[in-house]
């Protein structure tokens, strides 16, 4: 079992990290020209409401359980009437490695990342927090080409600068979703993410603390 599917720093680990890296501009406020600099930049968004239909597609955000800090990521695919994931796919960052060695060396500089599924992503026993979108089929392609390239073009993991949260926050900006700081523990990030855009009606849950 991958257990060290690690997110964010310890404390003391992570003022290390803060204190050599440039704050991303994702956990710090930005000026007015910066802002606009970045939206300009940024790929149009898809608007997506959060639906408690059955059936149909669906892009969902969920954090897992593991030894470290836990781990967020996006899972996609066909929902069955019965509310049944059918051949279900991960899109989660995190270090290349089984070892626990690159995980450590990421809340220090970038290591190589791989953007797929990893051990236990799809056990519900070890869900800690999801937000499932019922997503129309053009919606669902949309952000699915979206995924595919953040996939291809998501070489590094690093604990602070661009970790997990962060890789989950790209996709749900880009369907047009406020996203909470990437820092956070992922049970608390998939958490805020669920109640900042899924309103009364939205679809998930959340854990006990691991």
């Amino acid at each position: 079992m991958k257990r060290f599917s690690g997110c964010l720093l310890f404390v003391a680990s992570l003022l290390l990290v803060l204190g050599t890296f440039e704050m991303p501009a994702s956990a710090a406020p930005a000026d007015k020209s910066k802002a606009t600099s970045e939206a300009r930049q940024r790929p149009a968004k898809v608007k997506v409401k959060s639906s408690k239909s059955k059936g149909g597609y669906f892009i969902e955000f969920r954090s897992r359980y593991a030894l470290s800090y836990g781990h967020s990521f996006v899972i996609f695919g066909r929902m069955s009437p019965s509310g049944k994931m059918i051949n279900p796919e991960v899109a989660g960052l995190h270090p290349k490695s089984d070892s626990v060695v690159p995980y450590m060396l990421g809340h220090i500089f970038p290591v190589p990342a791989e953007t797929g599924w990893s051990d236990g992503d799809l056990e519900d026993q070890y869900k800690s927090a999801n937000w499932r979108v019922m997503v129309s089929k053009p919606e669902y392609d949309k952000v699915v080409a979206y995924i595919r390239k953040k996939q291809a073009s998501s070489p590094v993991w690093h604990a602070a600068l661009y970790n997990c949260n962060a890789f989950a926050a790209d996709i749900a900006r880009f369907m047009g979703y406020k996203t909470p700081n990437h820092l956070l523990m992922p049970q608390d990030f998939m958490t805020k993410l669920r109640e900042w855009n899924g309103g009364p009606n939205a679809i998930g849950s959340t854990g006990p603390r691991g």
